[in-house]
């Protein structure tokens, strides 16, 4: 039991360090107009309706805190709002079916469009650049279709590990009764 415990936390670990890597390195050729989808935030929100909250808050936890250390200026920022994506999606865990891929692709969306609102507010508005419908037409807009296209080919994959893991979990939960 705690063999299956330490193999989900490695494979999390190791998707999460996957999601960042391509994030940081090949994603940053795939630009679009200076654009590129968030696969921190895919993973996070990914976790926490699959998971659940405790699940999604740890792995959105951990996400940011890489993130900060690489790219923030403040150490906790990104920590705290990828935090509260995974708890947020992790509410949906009840609603959410493995068949249906709208639920995800919605809250994907939602997330990716509140992520852009908060950056926006706590790093652009702060320094008092209030040209809200330029970061909106120019980054938030582009970068949530960006990373809905992104999702079309990512969750699938995530979805697939989580069902390897789920499966391998029962049947070693089988073993014991």
């Amino acid at each position: 039991m705690k063999l299956m415990k330490f193999k989900r936390v490695a494979v999390t670990v190791l998707i999460v360090l996957a999601a960042y890597l391509l994030q940081c390195t090949l994603f940053n050729h795939l630009e679009l107009a200076g654009i590129k989808p968030n696969l921190i935030l895919i993973v996070t929100a990914s976790f926490g309706f699959m998971r659940g909250q405790k699940e999604g808050m740890l792995v959105g936890f951990f996400a940011g805190l890489i993130t900060d250390i690489q790219f923030g200026t403040i150490l906790g920022f990104y920590a705290l709002l990828y935090l509260v994506i995974g708890f947020v999606n992790g509410l949906f865990e009840q609603l959410y079916f493995d068949e249906d891929i709208k639920l995800p692709l919605f809250l994907i969306s939602v997330s990716e469009f509140l992520y852009g609102i908060i950056i926006y507010l706590l790093m652009f508005m702060l320094r008092s650049d209030f040209n809200f419908l330029y970061y909106l037409n120019r980054i938030i807009v582009p970068e949530l279709i960006y990373t809905i296209v992104i999702t079309l080919g990512l969750y699938p994959l995530i979805l697939f590990i989580n069902h390897k893991l789920e499966a391998e979990e029962k049947r070693s939960a089988s073993k014991f009764v």
